[in-house]
């Protein structure tokens, strides 16, 4: 991976960028355009989402290449991984592991000893190649009858 990928706190501004590589990079999936549609307003990521959840922005010359949220968990011990998405250029070159391992960090800052996710089911192999280990399933927030792989990392 490239050493000039730099990470920073994502800022207000940032919203609209944030929410097109979201949108770019779970369109790597294959998923048809209603899908996608479907899929708009999980994916936004806004300026108050932006000022209540811990969310990480990699950047390579400029461009915002990456993307990590945490969020508070159903526990105090607990952290939600709420996004993480990497720009399709940038896929497969490490950067996803790089956000994992900052979010892991992170947490344990922050006193978590997990961090859940509810996964996109094309990136449970991910997950798990990180640590993560299945725990069961949530119901999709966006598509009415999807279960989405539920995933926990100890720390």
């Amino acid at each position: 991976m490239d050493k000039s990928i730099f990470l920073r706190p994502a800022v207000p501004d940032d919203a609209r960028a944030l929410t097109a590589l979201a949108l770019r990079s779970k369109a790597y999936w294959g998923y048809d355009d209603a899908f996608m549609k479907a899929c708009i307003t999980e994916l936004t990521i806004t300026p108050e989402r932006i000022a209540d959840e811990d969310i990480t922005v990699a950047e390579a010359g400029g461009v915002i290449a990456g993307m990590v949220a945490l969020a508070p968990g159903d526990r105090g011990d607990v952290r939600e991984l709420e996004d993480m998405f990497v720009d399709t250029p940038f896929i497969g070159s490490g950067l996803g592991a790089r956000l994992m391992a900052h979010a892991e960090d992170a947490a344990r800052a922050q006193g978590a000893a997990h961090i859940d996710v509810d996964a996109d089911p094309n990136a449970q192999g991910f997950y798990e190649k990180c640590g993560y280990r299945l725990t069961g399933s949530s119901p999709s927030a966006s598509i009415p009858g999807r279960t989405l792989p539920r995933l926990r990392l100890d720390l």
